[in-house]
């Protein structure tokens, strides 16, 4: 069965991680990436432009395909060591995500729709994860996504 996951991080660290075709997810951490497959799907929203600044981007920015392979550890600099996953990222376009709350499934509460988001990554359903595709304009799965 395949995953659908959402990652959230601000937008020039995903593009750092699109350039180096990997996801890295919760600081660093190896649980998440480890709970995806090979095959899987990713899409990542992010907050804000830059790491804790103040310029809001709020769209789902990047979306991609797990890559065969485990999760791997890098060294960010000598006393931070992070862990990665390879992604196969499509080209899509930034996503802003205000159309999409009132269909999205996994937010319950429309008032309070960034809570979910806190947990840095979690699996969402397929369909969810169809509209947020179509949004970045990324064919749907069994076309080529």
């Amino acid at each position: 069965m395949t995953g659908h996951w959402i990652a959230v991080a601000c937008r020039d660290h995903v593009r750092r991680g699109v350039a180096g075709g990997f996801a890295q997810v919760n600081h660093g951490k190896s649980g998440p990436l480890a709970r995806m497959a090979p095959g899987d799907w990713i899409a990542y929203y992010a907050p804000t432009v830059t790491p804790g600044g103040p310029d809001p981007c709020r769209a789902f920015v990047a979306l991609g395909r797990i890559a065969p392979g485990t999760p791997y550890q890098v060294e960010m600099t000598p006393d931070f060591h992070a862990y990665r996953r390879d992604v196969a990222w499509l080209p899509a376009e930034e996503a802003p995500i205000a159309p999409l709350l009132p269909d999205l499934s996994f937010l319950p509460d429309k008032q309070r729709w960034g809570y979910p988001f806190r947990r840095g990554c979690f699996a969402v359903p397929e369909a969810d994860f169809q509209r947020i595709a179509a949004a970045m304009a990324v064919p749907a799965e069994g076309e080529g996504a």
